[in-house]
């Protein structure tokens, strides 16, 4: 019977979520759109389905959500969990204060909890502020995000702007003093007339006593953090086995390639350092591309073209001034979406030509490839890095995916990842 169902608001949180949920024990299903009505989910202890939401208008994104989670409730979800990203990715119009109004309102109105933090990747909240690394939010390079910059690193007052709910704080001295103090603070907010809590998180003891003190909680909201503490509450009434998180995952024959189309500091760092070791790379020139110049037909035959032993890397990635000066040019939205489709076009073309390994970097990129490639579920395999985890297609194309958030991984992520993969055996 399925314990947790989760409604991530992009593809790569989705796959994040996915792998702490696995490296805690759970069989976890990872599904691409809205699952269908009636879908029944055999063997599975979490379900987790992907949605593009985190930028969709946010009538789109509430109605989306609604529906995955009324799907997953109606197949026995036991606990809603309603993931986004660890730097609280939005906008004062939403998504997130929205779609947590509605599952609210689905799930009977109860407290439920806003836990964005990600410790392992520098991602705390201390007295309500959310800090990356050791700088706040609003001073770290995530507020040059070109669809949700991030310049204000007090959640309760972010949070309070999106929804209609009363918002209060759960801060760093009562969470270091555990579950039992945890659980009188949600009570005394509770009956003080607030509905959602941020919580101060600054280590993984943290997330697990919180998650412990979320056991019976209708609806969580927060990172893929806060998935490390939820399973034990179902372990301890014994309805989880204990299992052993995977280290290497079995992959189709057949070539590689490197799609990178987030321009986060942490992506444009990891194209340096692929380039700097000899990695053969192109670069998507998006005014190239806007006049038909430059085409996916001519980017996917580079790849081709290159070594089959090493994977190319194709890349869009700008610094902030230069993506600033993109935008003005052709709009925020259009420059984005032009290379999304540049790159999920690339990815059907390299398909067809006996590509199975795709690394993928941006949650927006990441969304347009698995569209174009027709995937509509994934099994977890083992972490990359914190957040990033090998997966495997369930049903049409058989092929392997890296899906990363832009702001995940170490500078060294592109040549790691391909190490835990081993080769199927022809006959298999």
């Amino acid at each position: 019977m399925m314990l947790i169902g989760a409604v991530a608001d992009d593809i790569t949180g989705a796959t994040d979520l996915c792998l702490m949920l696995s490296r805690e024990g759970m069989r976890t299903i990872q599904l691409i759109g809205l699952p269908e009505e009636g879908a029944l989910f055999a063997d599975a202890d979490a379900v987790v389905v992907a949605l593009k939401s985190r930028t969709a208008p946010s009538e789109d994104a509430v109605r989306d959500s609604v529906a995955a989670a009324r799907n997953l409730l109606a197949a026995g979800a036991e606990q809603l969990l309603f993931k986004y990203c660890s730097t609280f990715d939005s906008t004062d119009d939403g998504n997130i204060g929205p779609v947590a109004d509605a599952l609210q309102d689905l799930t009977g109105g109860g407290l439920t909890i806003a836990c964005p933090s990600f410790p392992a990747t520098g991602r705390t909240v201390y007295k309500g502020h959310l800090f990356v690394g050791d700088r706040l939010l609003s001073e770290s390079p995530l507020k040059d995000h070109p669809l949700t910059p991030m310049e204000d690193p007090d959640l309760v007052r972010v949070l309070q702007r999106q929804t209609r709910r009363p918002v209060g704080l759960v801060d760093w001295p009562v969470i270091a003093r555990g579950e039992t103090a945890i659980r009188a603070a949600f009570a005394r907010h509770e009956a003080a007339g607030k509905r959602i809590l941020v919580v101060d998180t600054l280590s993984d003891t943290d997330l697990r006593a919180i998650g412990a003190a979320c056991d019976g909680m209708k609806l969580v909201t927060g990172g893929s953090g806060i998935a490390m503490g939820l399973p034990d509450n179902f372990r301890k009434r014994g309805k989880l086995a204990v299992r052993k998180a995977m280290t290497r995952i079995t992959a189709p024959a057949g070539r590689a390639v490197i799609l990178a189309g987030s321009c986060s500091l942490a992506t444009r760092g990891q194209i340096e350092v692929a380039r700097n070791a000899g990695a053969a790379a192109l670069r998507l020139d998006i005014s190239a591309i806007a006049d038909g110049s430059q085409s996916a037909a001519q980017i996917a035959d580079w790849a081709i073209a290159q070594a089959s032993d090493r994977a190319p890397l194709i890349y869009s990635s700008a610094s902030p001034e230069e993506l600033l000066r993109i935008q003005a040019s052709m709009g925020r939205h259009e420059s984005g979406a032009l290379v999304e489709q540049t790159l999920a076009d690339v990815a059907r073309r390299l398909l067809q030509k006996g590509f199975t390994r795709f690394l993928v970097a941006g949650g927006e990129t990441s969304g347009a490839v698995i569209n174009a490639l027709e995937i509509k579920a994934l099994s977890i395999g083992p972490e990359i890095d914190p957040g990033v985890p090998w997966t495997r297609s369930i049903g049409g194309p058989d092929i392997v995916l890296a899906l990363k958030s832009g702001n995940f991984g170490a500078p060294d992520f592109f040549q790691k990842a391909w190490a835990l993969l081993e080769t199927e055996a022809p006959d298999a």
